[in-house]
């Protein structure tokens, strides 16, 4: 069960039920501007041929994905759609987990094999591979925790939870080295990527086709509301900050979040945080940066509060509530 978010509140107001929508209420067409899918890719294609797909089978303009995985690699990959696909690097900090099948190329002792594993816990170097779709230089990442399911033989099954791009076939090949008999990755799965996971809400392509085929066929909608989630869905883990109705569109015109504008703002908000610039009906406005904390917030009578830094919903959603002077 999820715990209510803690909120620290300057102002009360409701939101007007004539412009915007509650996210769960969008009609069906706004689903494919600003949602996101949590896709179970297959192995065979690359990560670019299914968004590709998808970008045909919804008709949309533009799409991306939430970290490339290679070929043969399976797992959560989400795609989101339209204006959405701002803000993927974004929903993608929270790091990634997998499940690896490593092969080792002579047997070792369990005990070396565990220490060895632990070694390569906390921040490590790793120097992409050669084939990679990154710029080939030594950098550092940090591997939170690598937890070996099983092992028989030279094969070891392990979860590994890490960074946004760390290599787990680079992390095989040096477990290899360090233990000095040489690995390799044998298969691996994407089960986490940022707050999307194999466990809840994920589809296959073959299941995206039969929603968007019930829907044209009978404009039924349910299975298709079902796969394409809202992005809202995707955020609910990170700050916010809710504003005004009267806010809204300064904002989507690219202007900061001045104190006359807020409504609440999440007890947890710091000066430099990343926070989520929010509706009354739940709404994802855009991002920005916070220039104060929560309880500073709340107390301000005037000034900015929260910088611009990216614009998700379309201007004129909500009527101007400011003027240029």
């Amino acid at each position: 069960m999820e715990q209510s978010e803690e909120f620290v509140v300057k102002s009360d107001e409701r939101s007007s039920p004539n412009h915007g929508w509650m996210p769960s209420e969008r009609p069906i067409k706004e689903y494919f501007s600003t949602g996101v899918i949590n896709l179970d890719k297959p192995p065979g294609p690359s990560s670019h041929e299914v968004v590709a797909w998808v970008k045909r089978l919804l008709a949309v303009d533009r799409s991306g994905h939430g970290g490339t995985l290679d070929p043969k690699v399976s797992g959560v990959l989400p795609v989101t759609l339209g204006r959405a696909t701002r803000i993927i690097a974004f929903m993608m900090r929270s790091g990634k987990e997998y499940v690896c099948l490593m092969e080792l190329h002579q047997e070792v002792p369990r005990e070396r094999l565990m220490e060895v594993i632990n070694e390569f816990v906390g921040p490590i170097y790793q120097l992409p591979p050669v084939r990679s779709a990154v710029k080939r230089a030594l950098r550092i990442r940090t591997i939170y925790s690598i937890d070996m399911i099983e092992s028989s033989g030279k094969f070891v099954l392990m979860r590994v939870s890490c960074e946004a791009g760390t290599y787990i076939r680079k992390l095989c090949h040096d477990m290899g080295e360090v233990l000095g008999c040489g690995a390799h990755m044998r298969e691996l799965r994407r089960t986490r990527a940022g707050p999307f996971s194999e466990t809840k809400g994920i589809h296959t392509l073959h299941e995206l086709l039969d929603a968007i085929t019930l829907w044209k066929t009978s404009g039924d909608e349910s299975l298709l509301r079902s796969v394409i989630r809202p992005i809202e869905e995707a955020i609910r883990a990170f700050p916010k900050v809710v504003v005004r109705d009267s806010a809204i569109d300064a904002f989507c015109h690219g202007a900061n979040l001045a104190s006359p504008g807020l409504l609440k703002v999440s007890a947890s908000v710091k000066a430099g945080d990343s926070v989520c610039v929010m509706s009354g009906k739940g709404e994802l406005v855009g991002l920005g940066k916070a220039r104060m904390s929560a309880q500073e917030m709340a107390k301000a009578d005037h000034g900015i509060l929260v910088d611009n830094e990216r614009v998700v919903m379309e201007p004129g959603t909500y009527p101007k509530g400011w003027s240029a002077k």
